[in-house]
């Protein structure tokens, strides 16, 4: 496949949950993750190259906001830094900060949203360093709520590695079809390795699980950056309630960490016991459930599992109002919810059992809905990241 005869692509990312362990991971617990059929979209249109009037243009649909930069001012920042390399040799994002930083800097964004310059910057660095300076048009879009815990960063960098590596021509795909294509196992792993530079953009320290599950799906143990996929026996079907209750990640990780230093033993054996939880967690999404009882078996005790980490993310201090607004709701149909991500609002999962009726669903929703908050039904553990050549219809 030519790079130059392939000059749209569209690639889709999904976002993420934790099942178990947040928080916990940081201090050597085990965490598994899954990623959830929500996803977010790029598509990149490029355009030709001896245009030296053009200019790169990014589309943020959900916060509709358009940049530009002008292919001769972006020639000026750059041109003297990207150097001919391979696409397999990851570059490190600091070699570019300064000068990505530069040409963000000549853009404003509104009060509310100064977080997506971080994002921006990632994106101009993932397309340059992949794609060089050219003109070209990309437009995000995402079913994804922004900061809320669900892996929206990581489903973005993953999105626009993954379409900037495809453009490449390094891939190795087939661009005659317009149906959803996977990526091989080794082109997987360096879309991830891409992404995760992006992450780092982002958050500066980011673990690598948002976008190791945005990239490969399925559902992943992850612990002291070990990280193993699993494939659940059955889809998991979740309840996610949005508190929109903004948080702060890193003081809520900050707070955790004062709260074990000042009660070592006791938080010790907190981590213990959500490490066990992960572990039983993963063996029990695997078991074999070839049956109505055994499905019903198995979500059974996960519902104890998710429980019991709510509990002990409880102990940890992490909770919120909103969160146990939540948590009452749902119990009033018995059904079990807990925290998903930093906590201190954010998100909520409840997992919602196989043969629960349509009638339920729908009154849990209304009722958390009254109280403000946004529901969205998903799918677990599902596929991952995926590309189509063209506009995908």
């Amino acid at each position: 496949m030519a790079g130059i005869a392939v000059t749209e692509v569209e690639a889709r990312a999904p976002g993420k949950i934790i099942l178990t362990g947040e928080h916990a991971v940081v201090h050597g617990s085990t965490a598994i993750a899954a990623s959830i059929d929500l996803y977010t979209h790029v598509h990149v249109q490029l355009h030709p190259l001896d245009n030296e009037n053009g200019c790169l243009l990014l589309k943020l649909k959900d916060v509709q906001l358009e940049l530009s930069w002008p292919i001769k001012r972006i020639h000026a920042e750059l041109s003297n830094l990207l150097d001919p390399f391979s696409l397999e040799v990851v570059r490190p994002c600091s070699e570019l900060t300064e000068s990505i930083s530069v040409l963000v800097g000549e853009h404003e964004f509104p009060e509310a949203r100064e977080g997506l310059a971080a994002g921006v910057s990632a994106f101009l660095w993932l397309f340059t360093s992949i794609n060089g300076i050219r003109p070209a048009t990309i437009t995000v879009s995402s079913d994804l709520p922004l900061s809320s815990g669900l892996g929206s960063s990581a489903s973005f960098c993953v999105a626009l590695a993954a379409a900037f590596l495809a453009l490449s021509g390094s891939m190795g795909l087939h661009c005659n079809s317009q149906s959803w294509l996977k990526f091989g196992e080794s082109n997987l792993e360096l879309v991830n390795k891409w992404a995760f530079e992006g992450e780092k953009i982002i958050h500066g320290k980011p673990s690598g699980i948002d976008n190791t599950v945005s990239t490969f799906g399925n559902v992943i143990m992850f612990r002291l950056g070990q990280q193993t996929r699993i494939k659940p026996s059955i889809p998991l079907r979740m309840l996610i309630t949005n508190t929109k209750v903004r948080r702060n990640t890193k003081a809520l990780v900050a707070a955790v960490s004062e709260r074990a230093s000042r009660h070592p033993d006791a938080m010790s054996a907190v981590f213990t016991a959500i490490d066990s939880i992960s572990k039983e967690v993963s063996s029990t999404i695997q078991l074999p459930a070839s049956d109505e009882v055994s499905v019903t078996e198995m979500e059974a005790k996960l519902e104890e599992l998710m429980e019991m980490n709510q509990g002990l993310l409880q102990c940890l201090g992490v909770s919120h109002s909103s969160i146990e607004a939540v948590l009452q709701t749902t119990l009033k149909y018995k059904l079990v919810s807990k925290l998903t991500g930093a906590g201190g609002g954010g998100c909520v999962l409840t997992l919602l059992p196989t043969l629960l009726s349509r009638k339920v669903i729908d009154g849990v929703m209304a009722e958390l809905e009254s109280h403000g908050f946004e529901c969205m039904m998903v799918a677990a553990g599902g596929g991952g990241l995926e590309v189509c050549f063209g506009r995908h219809s």
